[in-house]
């Protein structure tokens, strides 16, 4: 297969995970976001830097916003928003995080493949994106097997974390124009040194 064949195979697979999330956990992911006094993102490995990438745009927008462990992160509090990616939702950083957010009476967004993980059950809104799961990665194969395609067309949880950032890419538009912001205002924010 080329590489511009798996390019394609990808993208087409990239679109139909997308087409599966529930349109009620987008809007009240919105919600949360335009309702919270400071927004708390995280995540680890790949997923944390997925979140890094859509916490960085949402800055690039005006929110006050802050990468978890990092160490000008302050204490979060009950007004502010958590929102974790964790293609497992079982994660243990993404687990403290969470733990510690819902003691404080703060709201938890989750992004995951697992809603039923702890991460999940810890959650007020899961916006659930298929790929990561073992189940998932089972029947892709068994799909594969049957259809003649022996090679994986991703390792590991990258259709995961290329999905979580065209629907994170996706609420940053949606944001955009519901707060009516031009690209020209974005870049006024943007990172100049």
């Amino acid at each position: 297969m080329t590489i511009h064949k798996r390019m394609e195979k990808l993208t087409q697979k990239i679109a139909e995970q997308l087409q599966t999330i529930d349109k009620t956990s987008i809007e009240k992911f919105l919600e949360y976001i335009a309702s919270a006094k400071r927004i708390f993102i995280g995540g680890a490995g790949r997923s944390g830097l997925v979140a890094k990438a859509f916490g960085m745009r949402l800055m690039h927008l005006g929110f006050t916003v802050y990468i978890i462990g990092e160490v000008i992160t302050p204490a979060i509090n009950k007004d502010d928003l958590l929102i974790i990616v964790s293609g497992s939702g079982q994660t243990l950083s993404t687990l403290v995080a969470a733990k510690v957010a819902k003691e404080k009476g703060v709201k938890v967004a989750s992004i995951t493949s697992n809603p039923d993980s702890e991460l999940g059950k810890l959650s007020d809104v899961v916006v659930q994106i298929k790929g990561r799961r073992l189940e998932d990665a089972k029947r892709d194969y068994e799909a594969r097997q049957l259809s003649g395609e022996h090679e994986p067309l991703t390792p590991l949880g990258t259709l995961f974390e290329l999905s979580t950032m065209v629907f994170l890419d996706s609420i940053i538009d949606e944001l955009m124009l519901r707060y009516k912001k031009s690209e020209e205002e974005l870049k006024k924010l943007h990172a100049d040194l």
